[in-house]
């Protein structure tokens, strides 16, 4: 059976070469984040004053027990990388959907309802949306403190209403389709018709949201985490690497660059998805590339 035989059989959102290779992205940094222990040669805090600024393996004076150097206290940078993809998809997961619960059970209600409740919700967005979102996270940070936990909440608290403005406009088109005023006219109830008619109808769009949000929710993490106000230095981060790192830029430029194209890769992954997804999924983006 040929390749192309093969790839009939794929559904079609898999066929896309975006969304193939983001996946693999992804899936790889995935595969790093839950196999941490096993992946990582060293413990991520293991120092040892004996072999400061190691430069990578390649490099002449490289070690091989220290594939990508170590860094000011003699730590192990790929064992940081790699816990630091455990802090990165944590994040990237768990504040996405907390975001898009939030954002789009309002613009589920504010685009089906319309009428005041739409004029309501629709300030809040406005206003909201008027703060930097950078800013506004690092202000929520230090009113409730470092940690994981905290950090979720704080991109759950700025970045639901990415999901809310961009959904509520998908959410009015399809409220004001046919086959939804055919619901009411059979007595759906306000959920039902919600839930069976109008949410399937914004799925890929909200999947195709949900994508890119992990990737802006790594990039504000690893900001974050690069000013202190993430997670504790006991804590593997790619944001914290980066500050650690800046300081020695002139004796090991590497450990500058390897958290940084970490960051890199994986908002690439996250930003191929979406957009693969969108190509893929969304009807009216498929009709315009055919016609």
């Amino acid at each position: 059976m040929s390749a192309g035989q093969m790839r009939q059989f794929l559904p079609k959102w898999l066929r896309s070469s975006r969304v193939a290779i983001g996946l693999v992205i992804v899936g790889v940094i995935g595969l790093c984040a839950i196999f941490a222990p096993l992946l990582a040669p060293h413990d991520p805090n293991d120092q040892s004053l004996t072999a400061i600024f190691l430069p990578p393996v390649w490099e002449q004076g490289g070690d091989p027990a220290y594939l990508l150097g170590t860094d000011s206290l003699g730590r192990d940078v790929l064992s940081r990388l790699i816990y630091g993809a455990r802090l990165a998809m944590l994040v990237a997961v768990f504040a996405s959907l907390g975001a898009m619960l939030i954002g789009a059970t309002l613009a589920h209600i504010a685009g089906y309802f319309g009428g005041r409740i739409d004029a309501w919700i629709g300030r809040a967005v406005d206003v909201w949306m008027s703060f930097p979102p950078v800013i506004l996270s690092l202000i929520l940070m230090v009113g409730i403190g470092v940690g994981v936990r905290n950090v979720i909440l704080a991109i759950v608290l700025v970045d639901w209403t990415r999901f809310c403005r961009v959904l509520r406009s998908e959410v009015l088109v399809v409220s004001r389709k046919d086959y939804v005023a055919a619901a009411r006219l059979l007595g759906f109830s306000h959920w039902r018709t919600i839930t069976r008619e109008i949410i399937p109808a914004s799925l890929p769009l909200l999947i195709t949201l949900v994508s890119l949000e992990m990737g802006i929710a790594v990039i504000v993490e690893a900001i974050l985490s690069f000013v202190g106000l993430s997670v504790s230095s006991e804590t593997p981060a790619w944001g914290q690497m980066i500050a650690d790192a800046r300081q020695y830029i002139y004796d090991s430029p590497w450990n500058l660059i390897f958290p940084i194209l970490a960051i890199f890769t994986a908002v690439l992954g996250f930003n191929l998805l979406g957009d693969g997804l969108r190509r893929t999924l969304d009807v009216r983006v498929t009709e315009t590339q055919r016609v």
